[in-house]
């Protein structure tokens, strides 16, 4: 793709620094899974927190504004809608998270030490999240092409972190340029299958080296499949932001519940990550410190196989490669035929660059 890119290498979200050489944001997504309960949101939060999450995230809709049951009505779904066996106007319509508690959520996550941000789904949303002072927007894939809404949480000057399931490249090109031509260039691109939950095969991780080499710019997973194999493998492709749903048992009723990660699942997946963020490295091939003996006794010096008597020519038949190197390496071995040892060397020993002349 020919385009001109002019995106961050990191971006400040909150107190956190996201990109290169700065660790994976964790984001957790308790979607639908507070069950119509104000005080079961905060039990999530903490439970986020207490997991190792960096953000715990609500979803800002009004079902009114967001679908239209007479359109889903005339649709035969086989997808994760179609499964709920009621109206889906009626199921968005209980998951609400109402507006009157967003106020006292945000405000009990910062009390207890957590970011917190929201996914907006109309623009009386995005309003009531810059009343609520966000650190960053989160766009959920089902908006890609919405580009008015694109351009309205753009202009608010917050970074954006755009999910980009179930869309093309040319989709994808489309939302960033809309992005783009409002002056906010803190964007963050996520790799996402929107399936609830979606195949582990379905993943395509290798469409993170794509928006890497064709945009130049941050990406994340925001992922739906079962266990953290696919987060671990983007966060090796270099995702900087991973998104999970959230539940504190998956077991209980609701439409999100099932492809949620309870608390020590991603308490473990958080572990992971940072475990495989650390095995990363720097790039750089050096000799490691845990390495500094092993570098001796695993690798072969050149010693004298027969006795080598001093002012000897030093002959091939005389020398023998051996653990460890506590002498000259074998790639020399060629310079120090024929000539002539300093000191009697006994078999066995190594031979050092101070024995030859």
């Amino acid at each position: 793709m020919d385009r001109e890119n002019n995106f961050p290498k990191e971006i400040k979200i909150g107190a956190k620094l996201v990109g290169e050489n700065h660790p994976a944001l964790i984001i957790a997504d308790i979607g639908a899974n507070f069950d119509g309960d104000l005080e079961k949101a905060k039990k999530l939060a903490k439970a986020v927190k207490d997991a190792g999450g960096d953000v715990v995230k609500i979803q800002s809709f009004l079902a009114n504004k967001i679908v239209s049951g007479k359109g889903f009505s005339s649709m035969k779904l086989k997808g994760v809608h179609g499964s709920w066996g009621r109206p889906v106007d009626e199921i968005f319509k209980e998951v609400e998270f109402p507006r009157e508690w967003h106020k006292e959520f945000f405000d009990y996550c910062k009390e207890i030490g957590i970011m917190v941000s929201s996914s907006p789904y109309d623009f009386e949303a995005v309003d009531l999240m810059e009343k609520l002072d966000v650190d960053f927007y989160k766009i959920g894939s089902g908006d890609i092409t919405w580009h008015e809404m694109l351009e309205y949480i753009a202009k608010k000057g917050k970074p954006v972190i755009l999910a980009t399931g179930a869309s093309t490249l040319t989709e994808v090109d489309e939302a960033v340029k809309t992005i783009e031509l409002t002056g906010n260039n803190n964007l963050i691109l996520l790799q996402c299958i929107t399936n609830y939950p979606s195949k582990i095969e379905s993943a395509n991780l290798n469409v993170l080296g794509t928006y890497q080499k064709d945009f130049d710019i941050i990406t994340g997973y925001s992922d739906h499949t079962p266990g953290d194999v696919v987060v671990l493998g983007a966060v090796a492709l270099g995702a900087k932001v991973i998104e999970k749903h959230f539940t504190l048992n998956k077991e209980d009723k609701g439409p999100d519940h099932p492809h949620s990660m309870n608390p020590e699942e991603f308490y473990q997946m958080v572990k992971h990550i940072r475990q495989l963020e650390s095995a990363l490295g720097t790039g750089e091939k050096n000799v490691v410190e845990e390495e500094f003996e092993t570098v001796i006794v695993q690798r072969r010096s050149l010693y004298a196989k027969n006795p080598i008597q001093e002012g000897g020519a030093i002959k091939k038949e005389d020398i023998i490669e051996l653990r460890p190197a506590l002498g000259i390496l074998p790639k020399l071995k060629s310079t120090i035929i024929g000539r002539k040892a300093k000191r009697n060397i006994e078999a066995g020993e190594p031979i050092k660059k101070e024995d030859i002349s």
